[in-house]
């Protein structure tokens, strides 16, 4: 015999090391431990009434696993406790998140003002997508709250901006820009990718929406892809909801539940990565073949009072300029024996890409300057090996430039 286990505390008792574990649990009556994986298309319904009834939103169960899914619905309700938003929809990709926060709600003659650092598949969809669709957008420097302020425009919807940025670590005032964005009666979106919720909360800071790419931190070990859209319950009912249901970028619940998993050591694994880039960033701030160290916890980052103050740490990742351009780059990163070549980051294992010939290839070498991207820029997502096996491995690349 079985019977429906007791409920989960909520929230708001608990703080966010034990909201990574318990939040969003929805138990079955056979009182597993873990999360149930529901891998199924669809749902039955005892009556064709009850059939009507959830197609017409009058009944909360269940209908097709593109509209949404007990694991998926699990996870979405963790990251939404974790993140203090009141929803979330989950999708297939960080890309999809990115992308469907915007179109979900713009039309036509909307305008949107976007800060000019970004990730290079986010800066197409600002600078390529959206006008297709006659959405006009405007790129500005983004740590530069003037200029935002001198582009908004009467049909300006949207502000976009990821903090810090992708790959230079740029620290954008995310509570300045925000009061901007409300004074025009836009919607402010965050991508926090690189902090992650356990270092920056934009929603506190007064951004409307903020999005992931859950296949980094949250996965944290390279497994699967995800992404994930918070904001208030109106925003996902008013557009979200429904720009989901009926194009599809939704997420696969295998990868939901995977992703759910991964949240439960989020919080332990963002410590000690976090630790790492640190010291890996005062070891290569010492040596004379590197040029700069972009690393928002070091005082002699651009914008350190600020991260300081935004942020609860400095983030996994870390940037540094090696002297000699691309050549001197492909050898120090080709020397490497530990930390591995992959564009992706937020994994358990440290990774070193080449912005200038991969996330960043499409832009001319003029647009990747006006970004601070030099040909001898790599960026590092610390993992968590012991610090002094990156270290040592790190001079090997130093001993090959």
């Amino acid at each position: 015999m079985t019977s429906l286990p007791r409920p989960v505390l909520p929230p708001e008792e608990l703080r966010p090391e034990s909201r990574l574990i318990h939040s969003g649990i929805q138990r079955t009556q056979f009182g597993e431990n873990t999360e149930a994986l529901f891998l199924t298309q669809s749902f039955v319904y005892d009556t064709a009434e009850q059939s009507e009834a959830r197609f017409a939103g009058k009944d909360d169960g269940y209908i097709y696993s593109r509209f949404s899914n007990p694991t998926t619905a699990m996870f979405e309700a963790r990251i939404a406790a974790v993140e203090g938003a009141e929803a979330c929809r989950a999708t297939a990709t960080g890309m999809a998140a990115v992308t469907s926060s915007l179109l979900c709600f713009l039309k036509a003659g909307d305008h949107v003002l976007s800060a000019a650092e970004l990730f290079g598949s986010c800066r197409y969809v600002i600078e390529e997508l959206l006008p297709r669709f006659g959405i006009q957008t405007t790129l500005v420097k983004g740590t530069d709250l003037s200029e935002w302020e001198k582009n908004v425009r009467p049909n300006t919807k949207a502000f976009f901006l990821e903090s810090p940025t992708n790959p230079t670590l740029d620290i954008l005032d995310i509570a300045a820009i925000a009061k901007l964005s409300k004074k025009a009666g836009a919607k402010l979106i965050v991508d926090n990718v690189f902090a992650t919720p356990m270092l920056q909360s934009p929603l506190q800071l007064g951004a409307d929406i903020v999005v992931y790419s859950a296949t980094k931190h949250i996965d944290g070990q390279g497994r699967c892809l995800g992404g994930a859209i918070l904001s208030s319950q109106q925003f996902v009912m008013d557009h979200l909801h429904t720009f989901m249901r009926q194009t599809g970028p939704s997420i696969s619940p295998f990868n939901a539940w995977v992703l759910l998993k991964g949240m439960e050591t989020l919080q332990i694994r963002i410590e000690r990565a976090q630790e790492n880039a640190g010291k890996l960033a005062d070891f290569l701030a010492a040596e004379k073949k590197i040029t700069r160290v972009l690393y928002p916890a070091r005082k002699d980052h651009p914008q350190h009072a600020l991260a300081m103050k935004q942020m609860r740490g400095g983030s996994t990742l870390l940037s540094f300029e090696v002297e000699g351009g691309k050549a001197a780059a492909f050898r120090f990163a080709n020397a490497l024996r530990l930390i591995r070549i992959s564009n992706n980051l937020g994994d358990v294992k440290s990774l070193i890409t080449h912005p200038a010939t991969t996330t960043h290839q499409r832009f001319t070498p003029e647009a990747r300057a006006q970004m601070g991207i030099g040909d001898g820029l790599l960026r590092v997502s610390a993992g968590l090996e012991h610090a002094d096996d990156l270290i040592d491995d790190l001079k090997r690349g130093l001993k090959a430039v």
